[in-house]
């Protein structure tokens, strides 16, 4: 018994640990108080695509469900098969409008967003299917067929931590473009969120979120 106990002890110190906000630390800790530049590597996610205001959209809930669902059934996958073992991500969003609509903070029906979950570099798009396929079999979830499996490539990108309700972000966007530019660079791509705290559980004035615009020169 006791020898059984050790060999199991043993196969689970093998896996690797993964945790992308200590290993990629520079990534989801900036500063609250200054913007800096960071270089963001291409990184493999699960994305899916939305439209509308996220406060009151059954959409983005339905999304919001899917990747996780099927990021929690990668983890188990890969953790079972001894190939590594990690915390499943902090969920991202890159949002925007199209060009010929103007941004509002207060007229969110107009957003598009992409949300997103990172995945550690031993997934493959052979386990994204499988765990389709076994995730769809268990639960229910309208939206798992939308969810695709790619690499983001951002690059040079310039960022802050923001503290606080998103109903104040602006401010906070307002210091990040006020930056890039005295830093001689415009943004590109797409504005970026990392929601490093639930805001399904956490009060608004507790959110952490890292703010993000990839830049070029």
């Amino acid at each position: 018994m006791d020898s059984t106990i050790k060999v199991g002890q043993l196969m689970e110190e093998s896996v690797n640990k993964i945790d992308f906000k200590k290993e990629d630390k520079p990534l989801y800790s900036p500063s609250a108080k200054q913007p800096s530049i960071v270089e963001v590597p291409s990184m493999p996610f699960l994305m899916i695509d939305g439209a509308g205001d996220p406060n009151n959209s059954e959409e983005f809930k339905q999304a919001v469900s899917a990747l996780y669902s099927l990021s929690y059934a990668l983890k188990f996958t890969l953790k079972k098969a001894q190939i590594a073992d990690y915390s499943v991500a902090p969920l991202e969003g890159l949002w925007w409008v199209r060009q010929d609509t103007p941004f509002s903070y207060g007229d969110r029906s107009n957003w598009q967003w992409t949300l997103m979950l990172r995945q550690p570099e031993q997934v493959t798009a052979e386990l994204v299917a499988a765990a389709v396929s076994q995730t769809a079999k268990k639960k229910d979830v309208p939206a798992l067929p939308n969810v695709r499996f790619e690499r983001y490539d951002e690059g040079t990108a310039a960022q802050i931590m923001h503290l606080g309700a998103f109903s104040e972000e602006p401010a906070t966007i307002d210091k990040l473009h006020t930056f890039i530019r005295e830093q001689g660079y415009h943004e590109t791509l797409k504005h970026h969120e990392i929601y490093l705290t639930d805001f399904s559980r956490t009060a608004p004035e507790k959110l952490r979120t890292v703010l993000r615009h990839p830049v070029v020169k």
